[in-house]
C-alpha cells in the first residue's frame, strides 16, 4: 500500500476533518496519479466531487466497476439486493431481467453468481448502457443490454428471442428511481450536485411510479426484486399485494431500514 500525500492530508482537513482526508488520501494513493494536477484535483474534491467519478471507477461486491456522471455509483445496500437473490434456492436456470441497470453492477453480480442464468438488463440512457457493456466485457459477464423507456406504453415490446417470440422472465429486478423531490434538501452535495437526477427522483406525488409499471408488466414473471426508498416499504408492499403479487417479504439493510422487497407473482 502506497503513504497517503501529507500536503493532501494537509490542504482537505480545514474543509473535511482529519479522519476523512486521511481516508480520501489513502484512496488517492492507489491512483495512478501521472500527469494529474495534484492541486486541480484538490479542489475538484473541495468542491465535493466524488471520488469515483474524478477516477472514473468504484470497487463494489469484489468487483471494479467503471462509473461515470450518467450512471449512479453502486452503494452497499444494491450489492444486498444482489446478496438476497444469490440466496434464491431454485434449481432450474432463469430469466432475469433489470431494470435501469446503471452501470450494469447488479446484472453483472446475477451472472456471476448465477452463471446459468440468462441476465438481461435495459436503462433509458444510453451513455448508461455504453457504461454497463464495458463493465460486463471487463467483468467478463454475459449480460444482454437494451435501450428502452420503462414507462412508455410498451416498453419491452420490440426485445424478442432469437426465434422470434416475446421473451419471458422469471424474475424482474430493480434498482429503479425513488427519492421524492422533496428530499433534496437532505441530500449532501456529492449525491445532489454530481449524481443523475434521471436515476435518483420520482414525483412527490407518485413515490412508487417505477415499482408499480414494473410490478403491472406481463412478461411471465414469477418474482420481483427492488430496492426501495426506505419509508415507502409498507406502501410498495400493499401495491404489490394489490397487483396480485403474494409471499411479499420486507427487509432492511445494514443499518436497519427497509430497504429490500421480495415478491411472488401469485398466477405463477
Amino acid at each position: 500500500m502506497n503513504m497517503p500525500d501529507a500536503y493532501i492530508i494537509e490542504r482537505l482537513t480545514p474543509q473535511l476533518g482529519r479522519g476523512e482526508a486521511c481516508a480520501v488520501a489513502r484512496w488517492i494513493a492507489e491512483e495512478d496519479l501521472t500527469g494529474w494536477d495534484k492541486n486541480a484535483l484538490i479542489r475538484r474534491i473541495l468542491l465535493h466531487e466524488p471520488l469515483q467519478y474524478i477516477f472514473g471507477h468504484t470497487d463494489w461486491r469484489g468487483l471494479r466497476l467503471e462509473v461515470s456522471p450518467a450512471t449512479l455509483i453502486p452503494r452497499p445496500e444494491t450489492a444486498e439486493l444482489a446478496d438476497a437473490l444469490r440466496r434464491v434456492s431454485i434449481s432450474r436456470p432463469l430469466r432475469v431481467l433489470d431494470i435501469g441497470t446503471g452501470t450494469g453492477c447488479l446484472a453483472i453480480a446475477l451472472q456471476q453468481d448465477h452463471p446459468d442464468w440468462e441476465v438481461w438488463a435495459c436503462d433509458i440512457s444510453e451513455e448508461a448502457l455504453a457504461v454497463a457493456k464495458r463493465n460486463a466485457q471487463a467483468c467478463h459477464a454475459n449480460v444482454h443490454f437494451f435501450q428502452t423507456d420503462i414507462l412508455s406504453p410498451c416498453p419491452l415490446q420490440a426485445m424478442t428471442a432469437p426465434t422470434g417470440e416475446q421473451l419471458c422472465f422469471d424474475i424482474i429486478v430493480s434498482n429503479p428511481p425513488y427519492i421524492c423531490e422533496e428530499e433534496q434538501s437532505q441530500m449532501e452535495d456529492n449525491v445532489l450536485n454530481y449524481e443523475p437526477h434521471l436515476a435518483l427522483f420520482v414525483p412527490d406525488n407518485d413515490p412508487l411510479l417505477f415499482y408499480r409499471r414494473i410490478a403491472q408488466l406481463e412478461v411471465g414473471q414469477t418474482m420481483v426484486a427492488f430496492e426501495i426508498n426506505e419509508r415507502f416499504g409498507a406502501e410498495t408492499a400493499a401495491m404489490l399485494r394489490d397487483n396480485g403479487y403474494r409471499n411479499i417479504q420486507i427487509k432492511q439493510d445494514i443499518c436497519g431500514k427497509d430497504r429490500i422487497v421480495l415478491a411472488e407473482c401469485s398466477s405463477n
